[in-house]
Protein backbone atom coordinates (compact mmCIF):
# COMPACT_ATOMS: atom_id res chain seq x y z
CA UNK A 1 0.00 0.00 0.00
CA UNK A 2 1.40 3.82 -0.87
CA UNK A 3 1.74 6.58 1.09
CA UNK A 4 -1.40 8.41 -0.74
CA UNK A 5 -3.48 4.85 -0.26
CA UNK A 6 -2.73 4.74 3.30
CA UNK A 7 -3.69 8.19 3.35
CA UNK A 8 -6.73 7.74 1.62
CA UNK A 9 -7.67 4.84 3.92
CA UNK A 10 -7.33 7.21 6.69
CA UNK A 11 -9.36 9.42 5.54
CA UNK A 12 -12.17 7.15 4.88
CA UNK A 13 -11.93 6.13 8.45
CA UNK A 14 -12.44 9.90 9.88
CA UNK A 15 -15.18 9.82 7.67
CA UNK A 16 -17.25 7.03 8.84
CA UNK A 17 -16.35 9.02 12.31
CA UNK A 18 -17.34 12.35 11.67
CA UNK A 19 -21.03 10.52 10.10
CA UNK A 20 -20.85 8.51 13.52
CA UNK A 21 -20.16 5.08 11.61
CA UNK A 22 -18.50 2.49 13.46
CA UNK A 23 -15.50 2.10 10.35
CA UNK A 24 -14.69 -1.32 11.74
CA UNK A 25 -18.00 -2.55 10.37
CA UNK A 26 -20.37 0.35 9.36
CA UNK A 27 -23.03 0.44 11.86
CA UNK A 28 -24.06 2.92 13.29
CA UNK A 29 -22.00 4.33 16.60
CA UNK A 30 -24.95 4.58 19.45
CA UNK A 31 -26.27 8.36 19.36
CA UNK A 32 -24.67 8.88 23.27
CA UNK A 33 -21.57 7.72 22.15
CA UNK A 34 -18.85 9.90 22.90
CA UNK A 35 -17.71 9.92 19.11
CA UNK A 36 -20.83 11.97 18.42
CA UNK A 37 -19.83 14.74 20.85
CA UNK A 38 -19.97 17.88 18.25
CA UNK A 39 -16.68 19.33 19.16
CA UNK A 40 -15.11 15.67 17.88
CA UNK A 41 -17.38 15.87 14.61
CA UNK A 42 -16.28 19.01 13.81
CA UNK A 43 -12.66 17.81 14.53
CA UNK A 44 -13.02 14.99 12.04
CA UNK A 45 -14.82 16.90 9.60
CA UNK A 46 -11.59 19.25 9.77
CA UNK A 47 -9.18 16.68 9.72
CA UNK A 48 -10.68 14.95 6.56
CA UNK A 49 -10.89 18.41 4.93
CA UNK A 50 -7.20 18.42 5.40
CA UNK A 51 -6.66 14.42 4.41
CA UNK A 52 -8.59 15.47 1.27
CA UNK A 53 -6.38 18.57 0.53
CA UNK A 54 -3.21 16.45 0.84
CA UNK A 55 -4.61 13.77 -1.37
CA UNK A 56 -5.33 16.37 -3.95
CA UNK A 57 -1.73 17.10 -3.41
CA UNK A 58 -0.52 13.99 -4.25
CA UNK A 59 0.07 12.98 -1.16
CA UNK A 60 2.82 16.03 0.08
CA UNK A 61 0.71 19.49 2.38
CA UNK A 62 0.57 22.95 0.47
CA UNK A 63 3.06 24.91 3.06
CA UNK A 64 1.53 29.08 2.85
CA UNK A 65 -1.80 28.35 1.21
CA UNK A 66 -4.91 29.14 2.55
CA UNK A 67 -8.13 27.41 2.08
CA UNK A 68 -11.23 29.18 1.15
CA UNK A 69 -13.46 29.58 4.08
CA UNK A 70 -16.66 26.82 3.01
CA UNK A 71 -20.56 28.53 2.99
CA UNK A 72 -22.58 27.08 5.18
CA UNK A 73 -24.81 23.90 4.43
CA UNK A 74 -27.17 24.48 2.16
CA UNK A 75 -29.49 22.37 -0.41
CA UNK A 76 -31.13 23.49 -3.31
CA UNK A 77 -34.83 22.34 -4.13
CA UNK A 78 -34.05 20.40 -6.89
CA UNK A 79 -31.37 18.20 -4.54
CA UNK A 80 -33.02 17.50 -2.15
CA UNK A 81 -35.96 16.25 -4.84
CA UNK A 82 -33.05 13.88 -5.30
CA UNK A 83 -32.90 12.71 -1.54
CA UNK A 84 -33.51 8.53 -2.02
CA UNK A 85 -36.09 8.06 0.85
CA UNK A 86 -36.07 4.61 2.54
CA UNK A 87 -38.63 2.47 3.47
CA UNK A 88 -36.58 0.90 5.66
CA UNK A 89 -36.20 3.24 8.64
CA UNK A 90 -32.60 5.00 8.88
CA UNK A 91 -30.71 6.39 11.87
CA UNK A 92 -30.70 10.51 12.25
CA UNK A 93 -26.70 9.76 10.80
CA UNK A 94 -27.78 7.88 7.75
CA UNK A 95 -29.97 10.39 6.88
CA UNK A 96 -27.32 13.60 7.40
CA UNK A 97 -24.69 11.31 5.47
CA UNK A 98 -27.36 10.99 2.39
CA UNK A 99 -28.49 15.08 2.97
CA UNK A 100 -24.54 15.78 2.51
CA UNK A 101 -24.43 13.22 -0.43
CA UNK A 102 -26.35 15.87 -2.09
CA UNK A 103 -24.46 19.12 -1.31
CA UNK A 104 -21.70 20.31 -3.11
CA UNK A 105 -19.16 19.92 -0.48
CA UNK A 106 -16.65 21.46 -2.11
CA UNK A 107 -18.31 24.74 -1.61
CA UNK A 108 -20.50 24.69 1.64
CA UNK A 109 -19.84 22.57 5.16
CA UNK A 110 -21.13 19.32 5.90
CA UNK A 111 -24.67 19.27 8.13
CA UNK A 112 -23.80 17.47 11.36
CA UNK A 113 -25.94 14.31 12.18
CA UNK A 114 -26.72 16.86 15.69
CA UNK A 115 -27.88 19.49 13.86
CA UNK A 116 -30.88 17.09 13.11
CA UNK A 117 -31.56 15.85 16.40
CA UNK A 118 -31.01 19.30 17.88
CA UNK A 119 -34.06 20.71 15.51
CA UNK A 120 -36.10 17.63 16.49
CA UNK A 121 -35.58 18.36 20.32
CA UNK A 122 -36.41 21.83 19.95
CA UNK A 123 -39.55 20.96 17.91
CA UNK A 124 -40.12 18.32 20.54
CA UNK A 125 -39.92 15.47 18.57
CA UNK A 126 -37.32 14.26 20.48
CA UNK A 127 -36.01 14.87 24.06
CA UNK A 128 -33.00 13.74 26.44
CA UNK A 129 -33.66 11.33 28.03
CA UNK A 130 -30.76 10.33 31.07
CA UNK A 131 -30.39 6.48 31.94
CA UNK A 132 -28.94 4.79 35.21
CA UNK A 133 -25.47 5.40 34.25
CA UNK A 134 -26.17 9.03 34.01
CA UNK A 135 -25.70 9.45 30.02
CA UNK A 136 -28.02 11.36 28.28
CA UNK A 137 -30.14 9.66 25.17
CA UNK A 138 -32.50 10.99 22.72
CA UNK A 139 -35.74 9.38 22.28
CA UNK A 140 -39.08 10.12 20.01
CA UNK A 141 -41.58 11.66 22.22
CA UNK A 142 -45.44 11.13 21.65
CA UNK A 143 -45.49 13.93 18.67
CA UNK A 144 -42.11 12.05 17.19
CA UNK A 145 -43.68 8.76 17.22
CA UNK A 146 -46.85 10.04 15.85
CA UNK A 147 -44.58 11.62 13.28
CA UNK A 148 -42.98 8.04 12.81
CA UNK A 149 -39.82 8.41 14.93
CA UNK A 150 -39.23 5.10 16.45
CA UNK A 151 -36.46 2.99 18.56
CA UNK A 152 -35.17 -0.56 18.11
CA UNK A 153 -32.87 -2.60 19.84
CA UNK A 154 -29.80 -3.69 18.51
CA UNK A 155 -26.69 -5.27 19.36
CA UNK A 156 -23.22 -3.52 18.51
CA UNK A 157 -19.71 -3.70 19.52
CA UNK A 158 -20.59 -2.35 23.47
CA UNK A 159 -23.43 -5.06 23.79
CA UNK A 160 -27.32 -4.44 23.59
CA UNK A 161 -28.44 -0.95 22.85
CA UNK A 162 -31.17 0.99 21.90
CA UNK A 163 -31.21 3.15 18.82
CA UNK A 164 -33.48 5.74 17.49
CA UNK A 165 -34.97 5.40 13.76
CA UNK A 166 -36.89 7.41 11.37
CA UNK A 167 -39.69 6.10 9.13
CA UNK A 168 -40.17 7.07 5.23
CA UNK A 169 -42.42 9.15 7.22
CA UNK A 170 -39.97 11.13 9.80
CA UNK A 171 -37.57 10.96 6.27
CA UNK A 172 -40.45 13.47 5.07
CA UNK A 173 -40.89 15.33 8.11
CA UNK A 174 -37.26 16.13 7.99
CA UNK A 175 -36.92 17.28 4.45
CA UNK A 176 -39.85 19.56 4.65
CA UNK A 177 -38.31 21.22 7.61
CA UNK A 178 -34.70 21.08 6.25
CA UNK A 179 -34.64 25.57 6.08
CA UNK A 180 -35.37 25.17 9.92
CA UNK A 181 -32.95 22.39 10.60
CA UNK A 182 -30.06 24.60 8.54
CA UNK A 183 -31.26 28.30 10.53
CA UNK A 184 -31.11 26.22 14.00
CA UNK A 185 -27.39 25.14 13.23
CA UNK A 186 -26.99 28.54 11.79
CA UNK A 187 -28.32 30.04 15.40
CA UNK A 188 -26.45 27.19 17.42
CA UNK A 189 -23.36 28.00 15.83
CA UNK A 190 -23.64 32.14 16.50
CA UNK A 191 -24.99 31.10 20.42
CA UNK A 192 -21.76 28.83 20.73
CA UNK A 193 -19.47 31.60 19.63
CA UNK A 194 -20.98 33.54 21.39
CA UNK A 195 -20.32 31.85 24.40
CA UNK A 196 -16.75 31.48 23.39
CA UNK A 197 -16.23 34.97 23.39
CA UNK A 198 -18.21 35.91 26.59
CA UNK A 199 -15.75 33.15 28.23
CA UNK A 200 -12.69 34.78 26.70
CA UNK A 201 -13.78 38.05 27.71
CA UNK A 202 -14.58 36.52 31.60
CA UNK A 203 -11.12 35.07 31.47
CA UNK A 204 -9.47 38.30 29.98
CA UNK A 205 -11.26 40.16 33.08
CA UNK A 206 -10.25 37.59 35.30
CA UNK A 207 -6.33 37.95 34.50
CA UNK A 208 -6.56 41.88 34.59
CA UNK A 209 -8.18 41.70 37.51
CA UNK A 210 -5.66 39.53 38.84
CA UNK A 211 -2.59 41.02 37.40
CA UNK A 212 -3.91 45.20 39.30
CA UNK A 213 -3.93 42.77 42.68
CA UNK A 214 -0.65 41.53 41.92
CA UNK A 215 0.28 45.18 40.96
CA UNK A 216 -0.96 46.87 43.95
CA UNK A 217 0.55 43.87 46.12
CA UNK A 218 3.82 44.30 44.99
CA UNK A 219 6.91 44.01 47.38
CA UNK A 220 7.74 47.48 49.11
CA UNK A 221 10.90 48.98 48.41
CA UNK A 222 13.49 50.98 49.87
CA UNK A 223 12.15 53.69 47.24
CA UNK A 224 8.79 53.21 48.32
CA UNK A 225 8.95 53.49 51.99
CA UNK A 226 10.90 56.78 51.65
CA UNK A 227 7.87 57.84 49.37
CA UNK A 228 5.71 56.71 51.68
CA UNK A 229 6.98 58.21 54.51
CA UNK A 230 7.31 61.63 53.01
CA UNK A 231 3.82 61.55 52.10
CA UNK A 232 2.67 61.07 55.06
CA UNK A 233 5.07 63.29 56.99
CA UNK A 234 3.28 66.32 54.98
CA UNK A 235 0.23 65.10 56.71
CA UNK A 236 -1.70 63.49 53.22
CA UNK A 237 -4.32 61.51 54.01
CA UNK A 238 -4.77 57.73 53.25
CA UNK A 239 -6.86 58.00 50.35
CA UNK A 240 -4.14 60.31 48.46
CA UNK A 241 -0.97 58.21 49.88
CA UNK A 242 -2.62 54.86 48.36
CA UNK A 243 -3.49 56.97 45.03
CA UNK A 244 0.29 58.07 44.66
CA UNK A 245 1.71 54.78 45.27
CA UNK A 246 -0.82 53.10 43.02
CA UNK A 247 -1.67 50.83 46.22
CA UNK A 248 -4.61 50.10 48.42
CA UNK A 249 -5.11 51.78 51.08
CA UNK A 250 -5.09 48.45 53.14
CA UNK A 251 -1.49 47.88 51.97
CA UNK A 252 -0.43 51.74 52.65
CA UNK A 253 -2.04 51.10 56.30
CA UNK A 254 -0.27 47.94 56.96
CA UNK A 255 2.46 49.43 55.68
CA UNK A 256 2.42 52.09 58.06
CA UNK A 257 2.41 49.90 60.63
CA UNK A 258 5.01 48.31 59.16
CA UNK A 259 7.41 51.11 59.29
CA UNK A 260 6.74 52.39 63.09
CA UNK A 261 4.20 55.55 61.83
CA UNK A 262 1.63 54.77 63.43
CA UNK A 263 -0.20 52.13 65.56
CA UNK A 264 -2.22 48.84 64.33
Amino acid sequence: MTELEKIAYAKSFIDKLAEGVNPLDNTPLPENDIVNNVRLSRCFFYVSDILGQVIANGGVAQPGTSRTAKQEFSLSLEARERFPYSEKPLTASEIAERLNGLSDLERTQKLPVTAVTGWLVSAGMLENVTNQEGKNNKRPTEQGRSAGIITEQRTGQYGTYTTVLYTEEAQRFILDNLDGIIAYRAADKEQRQAAREERKAARAAEKQSNDLTDFYNRPWTPEHDQRLTYLFNFRKDLPEIAHDLRRTEEGVRDRLVTLGLIRP
